[in-house]
């Protein structure tokens, strides 16, 4: 490390800076609430058009993560990065002329969607590279941006922006802003050099927290682990997703106010977001990755009952929508390291591309099996307890879960 240092003249810490700058950009595909009421006033839109427009960017987002993955694995993480970053902010540039629904589909969903594939592809592998010693704990800093940037940029799209530029204006500014944001972190992307490691560290003394074994993406497919992971990883946040999905017609429902609504969205829901995936990552480094995406997972079994129990109180409410959110962000970090642990980080991009998948499985089914809970039974509790269920099946195969054998 010394060495690299004195060549760059930079810390490695400035990695976790690159990956968090390019993640606050990226994750205010979070905040595209915000933008649909303005766009159904405009156009005429109904909410099942609007909503379209994000079950695209979800699903493109999740099949080019793992191309993203691969390419980011052989020719290193700055080409995928910068073609990120110049996808996500055109495509948020390019929103601004929308005249179509169509239009829409293919500036938001589809570039804005390969933006997020490419982009997100690169900071975990860089990270689980960088920090071997504290992984998780970098992990979490890098992707906590992904969950904090929609507590930024959609208030201040929604209070600020909107109302006094309109809309295609303040799509131009984001997409200007994200330019620099995401090729700024681009160019902090870098792998290390070879056989690195922090000075002072050994996988020895590390008990095992880094492997020795890199899998390919074939002999990942063929441990039981894998299956174990992805399917816990596809329930869990299906489980979070149908809650979240919900959480706005839920909380109007039981007479909260317009006030207390959007800042249990775009902050309470945006921190505890971002909270699980840094602390979650940290603690994950002291008590291991599955401990505690075991925990979370049997937090999240109590606490999607209890986020329908709070009804209107509004200081419970935001009580269990932060932990909610906590345990759904908790799966996007620390899955994102334990995939380097399990199947070393050679492959990294395009082993937990594939492992990733089960994110965009879940942000398909779980909004779509919530909205069918609540027309057949025209109540959210139904949604909640069923929640609360997939979350108790993906424990399961988290109990079930071991390190593979080398």
């Amino acid at each position: 490390m010394q060495g690299m240092e004195v060549r760059t003249g930079i810390n490695r810490w400035w990695r976790v800076v690159g990956g968090l700058s390019m993640n606050l950009a990226l994750g205010t595909l979070y905040a595209w609430s915000v933008f649909v009421a303005p766009l159904e006033s405009q156009f005429g839109w109904s909410r099942a058009e609007t909503s379209t427009v994000f079950t695209i960017a979800v699903t493109v987002f999740a099949v080019s993560f793992v191309a993203a993955g691969r390419l980011q694995d052989k020719i290193g993480p700055l080409p995928c990065s910068l073609a990120g970053a110049i996808l996500v902010s055109a495509g948020f540039f390019l929103c601004s002329f929308t005249n179509s629904l169509w239009f829409l589909y293919v500036c938001f969903g589809l570039i804005g969607g390969l933006g997020n594939g490419f982009g997100y592809a690169t900071p975990i592998p860089v990270m689980a590279k960088w920090f071997p010693d504290k992984r998780g704990l970098a992990v979490g800093l890098a992707v906590g941006g992904y969950g904090a940037g929609s507590a930024i940029f959609g208030p201040l799209a929604q209070l600020k922006l909107i109302p006094a530029l309109g809309l295609p204006a303040t799509f131009q500014i984001l997409g200007g802003v994200f330019l620099v944001m995401t090729v700024a972190g681009a160019l902090l992307l870098r792998n290390p050099p070879a056989g690195y490691r922090p000075p002072g560290w050994s996988p020895v003394a590390a008990a095992g927290a880094a492997r020795a074994r890199e899998f390919t993406p074939g002999e990942m497919l063929r441990t039981r682990t894998f299956y174990l992971m992805w399917v816990a990883y596809a329930l869990g946040c299906s489980a979070g997703l149908m809650v979240i999905s919900q959480l706005v017609p839920f909380a109007r429902s039981v007479g909260v106010a317009g006030a207390a609504l959007s800042t249990m969205t775009l902050v309470v829901g945006a921190v505890g977001n971002a909270s699980g995936r840094i602390l979650s990552g940290w603690m994950s480094d002291r008590l291991g990755r599955i401990n505690v995406l075991r925990a979370m997972i049997g937090i999240c079994v109590i606490a999607m009952p209890a986020l329908y129990a709070a009804g209107s109180n509004v200081v419970l409410l935001y009580a269990a929508v932060f932990v909610v959110y906590w345990c759904y962000g908790t799966q996007l970090s620390v899955n994102g390291v334990a995939a380097s642990d399990f199947w070393g980080t050679k492959n990294a991009g395009v082993n937990y591309g594939i492992l990733f998948t089960a994110w965009g499985v879940a942000g398909i089914i779980g909004p779509r099996l919530a909205g069918v809970l609540f027309d057949r039974y025209q109540n959210y509790e139904a949604a909640f307890h069923a929640a609360a269920a997939l979350a108790g099946v993906a424990l399961l195969c988290a109990l079930a879960a071991r390190r593979p054998a080398e």
